[in-house]
């Protein structure tokens, strides 16, 4: 016998049973864009390697370590997207989306990391972000902020989350506390572990975002780039907490938070929980002001978010936030008896598919006792079962057990089976 193939460790199958649980959540996130009028945009899940390494930065985590990256059949470099941000940038460009334009724009789909699987993290992953293009004031920071707020309170997960703000500054700004960065880590070298010897010259800020905890007090000693922004910088991260605070979204002040991808500048800013055990981001953003140009279009003002699913799903499944609308069932399971019985159950399924659209009918199949195909019924879910027996295929009548109470089975014509069944097609849906 052949050996079974398995999935890649770190990729997993989205089985039936939790199919709905992506589709409630992937609904309220289409919901939220439409309302807000962003427009969804769809990237190939493989780019140029080149793409990554010029906007990530070569030397991050992600480049060095995690990207899937080969080469093809012709010597080109390919790597599964890790992440959206740099994938959209460059299909804008190419597209000629950001020419004397502004854009709002989302994007959902699989990233793909070479790092140690763990609850909610994998291998295979996947995002919802935000990306917009044209626009330089903090009124456009804010609302990226207000929309991510705007989901959590969809989603009942508002009091369970916390906002952290930063500001990275100016790109002279931080040129200026990169220097003040390296000196402070080189009077305490002995104390820095072999990434931050590593980054010391190359990404030293990147050292601020350590997770050794032997480093942490090191790290907290360490200069803040908070006190050395410059003036246009300061001003901005000024008026968008004013305007996060006249709306009333509370948040802290994070010094420490730089993000991983060194494209940021200005404004940084997560959504973490402690609501899985420990504190995790479940959200990050912030403004990319270089990107476009960096990756060979105009100089163009970003600002934009990306989530985890997997993580937000965990946190909803943890807090008990699920709807029961969520857990996707069947409303009727149609069954026939008899040598005909297949044609007419079809058929009813097909006349109630077309009066009650939103109705959920299975009709069965594959033969069986009557016995048997009750407990088929049963074991769907649904709400009630359709019974053609041959007296009911003559008569053009059905029968209508329901499955969920102890009411007698009733027979019913077609136009009163359609009344019956009218509260199952209108009730809320994912």
């Amino acid at each position: 016998m052949s050996s079974k193939l398995q999935a890649i460790r770190g990729m997993n199958d989205l089985l039936p049973e939790r199919s709905p649980l992506w589709q409630y959540f992937e609904d309220q996130v289409r919901r939220l864009m439409a309302r807000y009028g962003y427009l969804e945009i769809r990237t190939p899940t493989l780019e140029q390697t080149a793409l990554f390494k010029r906007s990530i930065g070569e030397v991050t985590d992600i480049v060095e370590k995690e990207m899937y990256t080969f080469e093809d059949r012709n010597g080109d470099s390919l790597t599964l997207r890790p992440e959206g941000t740099a994938s959209v940038v460059r299909a804008a460009i190419e597209n000629g989306l950001l020419h004397n334009q502004t854009q709002r724009l989302w994007y959902a789909g699989p990233m793909f990391r070479h790092e140690r699987p763990q609850k909610g993290r994998y291998r295979q992953f996947h995002q919802v972000g935000v990306e917009t293009f044209g626009l330089e004031g903090p009124d456009i920071d804010a609302e990226v902020i207000l929309m991510s707020a705007r989901l959590w309170q969809q989603l009942g997960l508002y009091e369970h989350v916390q906002l952290e703000l930063n500001s990275l500054g100016s790109a002279e700004a931080r040129a200026a506390y990169r220097q003040q960065l390296v000196e402070y880590f080189e009077a305490h070298h002995d104390q820095l572990d072999d990434d931050a010897r590593r980054r010391l010259h190359s990404n030293p800020m990147r050292i601020l975002d350590t997770k050794n905890p032997d480093m942490q007090t090191l790290v907290e000693g360490a200069p803040q780039l908070i006190d050395h922004l410059d003036a246009e910088s300061q001003a901005h991260f000024d008026a968008l907490r004013t305007l996060l605070d006249t709306i009333g979204i509370e948040y802290v002040i994070n010094p420490r938070l730089v993000r991983g991808l060194d494209y940021y500048d200005r404004t940084v800013f997560e959504w973490t929980t402690t609501a899985l055990g420990s504190q995790g981001t479940i959200c990050a953003g912030g403004r990319y002001d270089g990107l476009v140009e960096q990756l060979g279009g105009r100089a163009t003002p970003a600002v934009g978010f990306a989530m985890g699913v997997e993580r937000l799903i965990l946190l909803l499944e943890t807090l008990a936030l699920i709807p029961e609308q969520a857990h996707d069932t069947l409303d009727v399971y149609v069954m026939a008896l008899g040598d005909d019985g297949t044609r007419h159950a079809l058929a009813l399924g097909e006349q109630l598919r077309s009066r009650l659209p939103e109705l959920r009918v299975q009709v069965h199949c594959g033969g069986g006792s009557f016995k048997s195909r009750i407990r088929r019924a049963d074991r769907s879910g649904a709400r009630y079962a359709l019974i053609l027996g041959e007296e009911e295929q003559r008569s053009g009548m059905v029968g209508v057990k329901d499955l969920r109470s102890e009411a007698e089975q009733q027979t019913l014509d077609f136009e009163t089976l359609v009344t019956t069944l009218a509260p199952c097609s209108s009730a809320p849906r994912a």
